[in-house]
């Protein structure tokens, strides 16, 4: 299921945090790893936070799962 999905995680944006796409639509603004684990269930996919970084199926763009100041 989650091979199908298109995760991308965004650039920072200036004032912090970054936005997360799941298929084209924007679900909010993560601050972090746990935050993006929650939009994701709430997606209908089950991810332990610890996990995020390791997903082979979400891009992460303007720097990695370590990256969220501007």
């Amino acid at each position: 299921m989650a091979g199908t999905i298109r995760v991308v995680v965004h650039p920072p944006s200036l004032t912090g945090g970054r936005r997360v796409r799941v298929d084209g639509e924007i679900l909010g603004l993560a601050y972090g790893l746990v935050d993006v684990a929650e939009f994701l269930r709430r997606a209908g996919l089950e991810i332990d936070p610890a996990d995020v970084p390791e997903v082979p199926w979400i891009e992460w763009r303007g720097g990695g799962p370590d990256q969220w100041a501007p």
